[in-house]
């Protein structure tokens, strides 16, 4: 036997396989499946805080840590671990983020102490930060260059469903089952995915050296800068009012219906999922600035009108269907702009997602002690407008003004 066929990180131990002429939706799925893990693992705590604290006899505010823990992992590891993995089998690298699931949320399952559960937290952060910069290349490998963005946005649909779902459905389980067995069911379904990786989902060889780009030459690609910047102020704005959303709907008197606000929010994400899958490839830039224009003109209603509720459900379904496509059209930009790079890119992708998140925590906070939840929406305004305009600058490249071309084909990674 061919010793190369049993490592991981031989990119000629795997003949060449060509992009489904169709989408191929099982494989897309367990793509969008993998997505939910990650994030359903990240906010899971968040709705088990009372749970989780007297089960490990801390506060709230310490069982809180476990969130944090999970996106410093995401931060750190990122860049990193993609880089180390190039040379792997595909199948392989998102088989290791996935076990590292499996692993981590045992751990923190089963464990009775503060250290070796925020521990596990930060590795199941670091399994996420690598799982995120492969999902977006993967999906686009598997399908023809003109169906790359619609692939992308099958992929992404387990985003905004856990995002809309993970706070309450770990608050349900917690009271349901309790906070351990929460996470151990995550772990059984981390099994399911595994076995549908396995056979749903084709492989396909890594990078070789001489397509291996380092990340200071990938940071200099055309485009690659602005997409990210994009990024930081888009994001910057959703998580501002995403993360203080309890306090901001208090306001119309809707403090105890925060599950409601957010159901509304997944739904109408899944909607903006579907009109970016029908935009994407022919209409990214056109896309980009729309959705932006729109969550600006959102904020703005938001300012007139935070004390009206039905001007809150309304502002909250447009800002989902402006939010929605946003995961898939960033990474279609920014993976197009890196070309053989674009694993390293989306890598950074992470990177600064997660930055983003961690400072809309902070400026956040600033905003609510200084001016209160009133402050949101004209911060949300002013970076949503600073996106537009990068957006706007960016014809060249990042975000072209013509249709995604056969060379936007995702071969290198």
């Amino acid at each position: 036997m061919d010793s190369n066929r049993l490592s991981p990180s031989v990119p000629c131990a795997l003949p060449a396989q060509q992009p489904a002429a169709g989408l191929p939706v099982a494989a897309l799925l367990a793509l969008a499946m993998t997505g939910f893990i990650c994030i359903v693992t990240e906010t899971l705590p968040a709705g088990l805080l009372p749970q989780v604290g007297l089960g490990l006899g801390i506060s709230q505010a310490m069982a809180g840590q476990m969130v944090t823990a999970y996106a410093l992992g995401s931060v750190i590891a990122a860049i990193p671990l993609t880089i180390a993995t190039q040379r792997w089998q595909r199948r392989n690298a998102l088989l290791l983020s996935i076990v590292g699931f499996l692993l981590f949320n045992t751990v923190t399952a089963l464990s009775s102490h503060v250290a070796l559960t925020l521990l596990a937290r930060f590795f199941a952060g670091a399994s996420a930060g690598l799982a995120w910069s492969l999902l977006a290349s993967y999906a686009r490998r598997m399908v023809l260059p003109h169906q790359q963005g619609k692939a992308l946005a099958l992929a992404m649909l387990g985003t905004p469903i856990a995002l809309s779902l993970g706070v309450p459905l770990g608050t349900w389980m917690g009271a349901l089952v309790g906070w351990r067995s929460a996470f151990g069911i995550m772990s059984g379904l981390t099994v399911v995915l595994i076995v549908w990786v396995l056979t749903q989902v084709p492989n396909y060889p890594g990078q070789s050296a001489a397509q291996r780009l380092p990340l200071r030459k990938v940071l200099a690609t055309p485009g690659v800068r602005e997409v990210l910047a994009v990024v930081l102020a888009w994001m910057l704005a959703h998580n501002i009012l995403y993360t203080y959303v309890a306090p901001f709907v208090a306001q119309a008197g809707l403090g105890e219906r925060v599950d409601l606000v957010l159901l509304v929010f997944g739904a109408a994400a899944l909607l903006g999922i579907a009109i970016t899958g029908k935009t994407v490839d022919r209409h990214l830039r056109r896309s980009v600035l729309v959705s932006l224009a729109a969550f600006g003109a959102v904020g703005l209603v938001f300012a007139g009108w935070a004390h009206v509720p039905l001007a809150i459900y309304l502002g909250v379904a447009a800002w989902g269907v402006s939010f929605g496509g946003a995961a898939t059209l960033l990474q279609t930009a920014l993976a197009d702009a890196a070309g053989d790079g674009a694993d390293v890119a989306l890598s950074m992708n992470v990177v600064v997602w997660n930055s983003a998140i961690a400072a809309a925590g902070m400026l956040g906070g600033v905003l609510l002690s200084s001016w209160g939840p009133k402050a949101f929406p004209w911060a949300l305004v002013c970076l949503a407008m600073v996106a537009w305009a990068i957006a706007k600058s960016a014809r060249r490249h990042g975000f072209p003004g013509a249709a995604r071309s056969g060379n936007a084909a995702a071969t290198g990674h």
